[in-house]
């Protein structure tokens, strides 16, 4: 039971708000309203997802009740004191933006789609940021505990277990990564290069158009390296060491951390939050490094392969991947369809208890390595067992107990605060 509203929907069908002439009150619940205009909006949405037709009376009460039922949410979390903070809603703005940004290729589509800046889109979607956030804390707080005892979930299979339908094929996956390291030869270089555009600076160049023409930074180049107000914790611990030592307006000496080279310029401080810009210079791998990182995996694979260890002890002593490292490098049991193309490629490839060969792996921009990845076990498509898929059983067992727990709830609400349908 997580009912979250995605306001971000509200930019996919523009046209459906730009029909809307005349508006009027359908519902007040506390303090808020419910227009008729959302509530069409909303409906032709569902009905476009249903592929039914909006017209449908039942549907336009199961979607203004659902609308009733968000507001009694919002406002009981304006009772309980629930706070949102600024970096919240501004975190939130940006993924929302950034997902219309992939949806429509940049961000000169957007705002032509939209006809306005993402600026004023931005503006636009903060007030419905906020409620969302809200409402999310609200559930959480009250249901984000919840879970079934072994019993209810046998309950649960029992009673439903006729209309699951079937389990689709799983696969238990584990993997050891490994980064290629550059030379120190190579890694110098890079060095000299951050030290010559420090030496630029301190000579007088403006910061802001070195970050622009050299930082390796996509996310702060644009901004001529500014990294806004952070508190301590966020960045690497080498990069605030440096930033937190230095003095407002001070440059730091060229620091190293595990991203690549930064030149740090202090801006301001306040309290533990401090605001910085910088330039980083990316150490690069080569085809040299490429390689030795192969064979180290190649014979990390013959090694298992030979029994000479397993493959939870390779993977805890050599892989660097800090996720999986203390776990033996176990990724997890997977549907199929849960696999990016690169794990489903290899398991298309590999017999159940057979080690890949290594392969490369691209998991940030210009960021890659290589894995060897383990096929422990393949579990073929089946009817549910409440013994092999207890974990996806309970889930769900979990998910049905809440939606318990919310109804009841919701109808607690409807005798607290005032609600009234209009129409």
């Amino acid at each position: 039971m997580k009912k979250y509203f995605l306001f971000l929907l509200l930019f996919i069908f523009p046209e459906i708000i730009a029909q809307q002439s005349i508006d009027k009150v359908v519902a007040v619940v506390d303090n808020e309203i419910i227009l008729k205009s959302e509530l069409e909006y909303q409906i032709n949405l569902l009905a476009a997802q249903r592929k039914v037709d909006p017209k449908t009376p039942a549907l336009r009460e199961q979607v203004l009740k659902m609308l009733i039922d968000e507001k009694l949410v919002y406002a009981q979390a304006g009772l309980d004191s629930i706070t949102v903070t600024e970096d919240e809603i501004g975190k939130q703005i940006d993924y929302q933006v950034s997902q219309l940004m992939q949806q429509y290729g940049s961000k000169e589509r957007v705002e032509q789609m939209y006809n306005m800046s993402i600026e004023k889109i931005k503006r636009e979607l903060r007030d419905d940021v906020r409620k969302n956030i809200m409402i999310q804390k609200t559930q959480e707080k009250k249901f984000g505990q919840v879970e079934s005892t072994r019993r209810e979930v046998e309950d649960f299979f029992a009673q439903f277990k006729d209309s699951l339908g079937v389990i689709p094929e799983k696969v238990k996956l584990s993997h050891i990564f490994k980064n290629p390291q550059t030379s120190s030869k190579l890694k110098e270089k890079y060095k000299a290069t951050a030290q010559a555009i420090l030496d630029s600076i301190k000579a007088g160049a403006d910061f802001a158009e070195m970050a622009k023409k050299y930082s390796e930074d996509p996310g702060s180049a644009v901004q001529g390296g500014d990294l806004g107000f952070v508190k301590r914790g966020v960045f690497y611990p080498e990069f605030e060491s440096v930033a937190y030592s230095l003095k407002e307006k001070q440059l730091s000496e060229v620091t190293e951390s595990p991203v690549g080279f930064h030149i740090i310029q202090l801006l301001e401080k306040r309290g533990e939050s401090i605001h910085t810009r910088h330039i980083l210079i990316k150490v690069k791998a080569d085809d040299e490094s490429d390689l030795n990182t192969i064979q180290m995996l190649t014979d990390i694979r013959d090694s298992i392969v030979r029994k000479v260890g397993t493959f939870y002890e390779f993977a805890k002593k050599y892989s660097d991947d800090k996720e999986t490292i203390n776990l033996g490098g176990q990724l997890g049991t997977f549907y199929l369809n849960q696999l990016d193309k690169n794990l489903l490629e290899i398991v298309g490839k590999t017999k159940e208890n057979e080690i890949s060969y290594p392969k490369r792996v691209n998991y940030a921009a210009d960021s890659y390595g290589y894995h060897i990845v383990w096929l422990e076990k393949r579990i073929p498509q089946h009817k549910p067992n409440i013994d092999v898929d207890y974990t996806e059983l309970k889930k769900l067992s979990d998910e049905y107990k809440k939606q318990k727990l919310y109804a009841a709830w919701l109808d607690e609400l409807k005798t607290k605060i005032f609600w009234e349908i209009k129409e």
